[in-house]
């Protein structure tokens, strides 16, 4: 009788006013990383592929973060790869390759400001664009207000945020920043690069 009674009572519907379950979504696999194999043709050559793409010209930006725990300077590396992304929360993006030393410095810190750079900024623009060595030797900055990121004096315009995601994408990784506070000094003209130098 007892175990009848538990048959019926799973086969029965559940009542009305019962709160529903929804599934909850699973997770979707990560895609696997793909490079070209030894043994297969890249699709177009590394050097056609420059070639095409700077035809665009982009803006350039420094990227910087605070000394980390045990580090005696802050970390900072020029970049072209500086976007914005959405409005509604406020984030921002750039891309950093995966074998950057830099980048370490800049996710251990777990935040970073982006300082746009103007057209008068070519030669600080090349000191950030070198490996290794003090880059704020001689540069002036002060603290980006949130982050205590490195904010360069010069620049058109700054960016503070805290790292929110990063994504892989190829050799690089695309890092998207939560703005958490932001400005711009006197209108300027901005640095650009096309077809490998500053115009």
């Amino acid at each position: 009788m007892a175990a009848a009674a538990v048959r019926y009572l799973r086969s029965a519907p559940a009542p009305v006013d019962a709160p529903r379950v929804e599934p909850q979504p699973q997770p979707q696999p990560r895609p696997r990383l793909r490079c070209v194999g030894e043994d297969e043709r890249a699709p177009v050559s590394q050097a056609e592929f420059r070639r095409v793409l700077g035809n665009f010209a982009t803006g350039v930006t420094v990227v910087t973060a605070p000394a980390a725990d045990g580090e005696t300077s802050p970390a900072g590396f020029a970049c072209q790869s500086f976007s914005s992304l959405s409005l509604d929360p406020p984030l921002v993006s750039f891309m950093v390759g995966r074998t950057s030393t830099t980048w370490p410095r800049i996710a251990r810190a777990g935040v970073f400001c982006v300082n746009v750079l103007g057209a008068h900024q070519g030669e600080l623009c090349r000191g950030f664009a070198v490996s290794g060595g003090n880059k704020f030797a001689g540069v002036g900055h002060d603290a980006a207000p949130v982050s205590g990121s490195p904010r360069l004096d010069g620049a058109l315009a700054w960016v503070d945020c805290t790292v929110h995601a990063v994504h892989t994408g190829g050799d690089h990784l695309i890092v998207v920043g939560r703005v958490d506070a932001l400005g711009a000094g006197e209108e300027a003209a901005p640095l650009l690069f096309h077809r490998g130098r500053f115009v």
